[in-house]
């Protein structure tokens, strides 16, 4: 038996009046998953505990089968693994997005942040101006590393857990009540905006029509991880497929295997097809019983405020891997389940995650009966199928249960 898990992040939404009504997986065109949808089992999760923010990193290891009041230390230091940075029981890993904010003329604390993902900029440009930072800001008690587009990572030696605000919930508002209360790190976010705001490659960006680079914003602290082996805990070895360091580094802290896709970057022009293609030799030819494909690209395109590229990004993971893989599994022979599903909704309206319960689909290839509805936010809601804690599903998923 193989175990596929097809994550689109922050695909869950709200009603949107621009298309109806509908939500985004309800409007989206999916006639893949429509195939096996109405055979599948098809009800509701909540992944983010009660007290938890709601992220990527708490959302993410509920699916995975960990339950976050057990096993998190905080977001950067997941990153921190797949980065490959060796952190002591005494570091801090803290975020550190390249952002944009507001160039206008007046005191820091009154710009905007207008951007968390500095129009989705590369690695390679993010590197470099990373670089410009490092120069002038590290230190041996500060230290910066690069990680994947906008997406960094700044050891704080012998710091502390503080709180800090992440950049996608404030989108559009005054920086000044959300800047770090320790006063390095804000000093620090201050400095790296004037090394950033001129230059060479932010000049060039704006001539572009891109959003300009050109700021540090600090987020996410916390110590070392420490979760327990996936193989151990299910008996079945796997791989992680995800363009992004959080991911990553939650499958390297889980023993799972991680394979990066050549152009997968976390996107709206992601490589679909390159992540199908992995997770079908992971588990045909590999001989993986397990494989969990992460999409960003929902989340992003909620971030952005834009239901037509989030609707677009869905589309694309039914096109592009639901259907491709769906046939290569029914040409292998090997009976399989499949579980498609967000890990928290990140609502159009809003521009940022929320706590809501989020919809699952399960089918098993075994089985020509189901739920008999369609997969979306509403469907599942009705069908009185209610998992209270996203760390059980996983069991649920694997059968253990």
């Amino acid at each position: 038996m193989k175990y596929i898990v097809v994550l689109g992040d922050g695909m869950a939404d709200e009603a949107v009046p621009e298309i109806g009504g509908m939500t985004a997986i309800e409007y989206a065109k999916t006639p893949n998953i429509d195939s096996i949808a109405k055979e599948s089992e098809v009800g509701m999760v909540h992944t983010i505990p009660e007290g938890m923010a709601p992220g990527s990193d708490t959302a993410n290891l509920s699916v995975m089968g960990y339950d976050p009041k057990i096993y998190y230390s905080g977001r950067s230091p997941l990153e921190a693994l797949s980065i490959g940075i060796d952190m002591k029981s005494t570091d801090i890993a803290i975020r550190c997005n390249i952002v944009t904010i507001s160039d206008d003329d007046v005191p820091f604390e009154e710009k905007t942040i207008i951007d968390h993902s500095s129009s989705e900029i590369s690695t390679e440009d993010a590197a470099v101006l990373l670089e410009a930072v490092k120069k002038e800001l590290q230190n041996e008690t500060y230290s910066f590393y690069v990680g994947t587009s906008y997406r960094h990572c700044l050891i704080w030696d012998k710091g502390q857990v503080v709180d800090l605000v992440p950049p996608h919930d404030v989108l559009t508002q005054k920086i000044g009540q959300y800047l770090p209360k320790d006063d390095k790190l804000k000093a620090m976010m201050e400095r790296s905006y004037e090394i950033l705001k001129n230059h060479p490659i932010n000049i060039e960006r704006k001539a572009k029509g891109l959003n300009p680079a050109n700021c540090c914003w600090f987020w996410g602290a916390g110590t070392k991880p420490a979760l327990s082996s996936f193989t151990e805990k299910t008996g079945r070895k796997g791989t992680m497929i995800s363009a992004v360091d959080l991911l990553k580094g939650i499958a390297i802290g889980a023993g799972l295997d991680v394979v990066n896709v050549e152009g997968a970057n976390g996107g709206l022009n992601t490589n679909y097809t390159g992540k199908m293609e992995a997770a079908a030799s992971a588990l045909l030819e590999k001989g993986d019983d397990f494989v969990y494909i992460h999409v960003e690209a929902p989340d992003e395109m909620g971030h952005q405020g834009s239901i037509e590229r989030k609707v677009k990004a869905i589309e694309n993971i039914d096109e592009f891997i639901v259907g491709p893989l769906l046939e290569k599994m029914r040409a292998s022979g090997e009976d399989f389940r499949m579980m498609i599903l967000p890990d928290h909704p990140t609502p159009v309206r809003l521009r940022t995650h929320t706590s809501d319960s989020i919809p699952y689909m399960i089918y098993d290839s075994r089985v020509k009966s189901g739920c008999n509805v369609l997969y979306n936010e509403k469907t599942a809601a009705s069908t009185g199928i209610f998992v209270d804690k996203g760390c059980k599903l996983m069991d649920k998923l694997l059968e253990t249960l």
